[in-house]
């Protein structure tokens, strides 16, 4: 019987501590702002609404000096998504399709291009975990500064709406996971000296 209060009391514990871990992270995710930042490339995570535009409207105002658009559909081509000047210094990469891939595909580019600063552009529930991949991803010295953008599956008043509760809990699993993965194996996805 004690042995099982005990499991019981563990459970309850581990229950508490988790459902602090998310409060926290979706209160982070709701509070990250844009910044009013010129970095040398703005790096966009294509496959959400609204996210393409926003890294085009901000490329367009001058915020960047470069446009990456990250995990394109291979069928989409440059003209369709960008039309403009400057557009030799617009890139779509078309092989990524995961947030893992998008870090380790736009490293290419980003340390291609002597780039040392960026804009990160995502929806805004995916905002903490392409941070975590892309700090982990890229070398230390590049600045990365999130651009979330917001969509409708996502509500302010996320506890009473399903969707937004599962899209946030979902979000935090994975984040958790890439959170456990990067401690154990710190630097594992940084390029080595010299590549890419």
């Amino acid at each position: 019987m004690g042995l099982i209060k005990g499991l019981f009391s563990l459970f309850i514990v581990a229950l508490l501590v988790l459902s602090v871990l998310f409060v926290d992270f979706v209160y982070k995710t709701f509070s990250v702002t844009p910044r009013d930042v010129h970095t040398d490339a703005i790096v966009v995570l294509a496959g959400g609404r609204g996210r393409v535009e926003e890294g085009i409207k901000m490329y367009k105002e001058g915020q960047g000096r470069l446009l990456f658009l990250i995990g394109v559909d291979p069928l989409v081509k440059k003209g369709e998504l960008y039309r403009g000047t400057r557009s030799d210094q617009v890139y779509l990469e078309n092989v990524s399709r995961n947030t893992l891939e998008n870090a380790i595909y736009a490293r290419g580019l980003i340390t291609r291009h002597q780039v040392t600063s960026i804009s990160l552009i995502t929806s805004r529930y995916h905002m903490k975990r392409a941070t975590l991949i892309f700090r982990n991803a890229l070398p230390k010295d590049i600045a990365i500064y999130p651009h979330p953008v917001d969509s409708r599956n996502l509500k302010e008043d996320w506890w009473i709406h399903g969707g937004s509760f599962k899209l946030l809990f979902s979000e935090f699993y994975k984040y958790c996971g890439f959170r456990f993965f990067f401690m154990l194996a710190p630097g594992e996805l940084r390029p080595l000296p010299g590549g890419s």
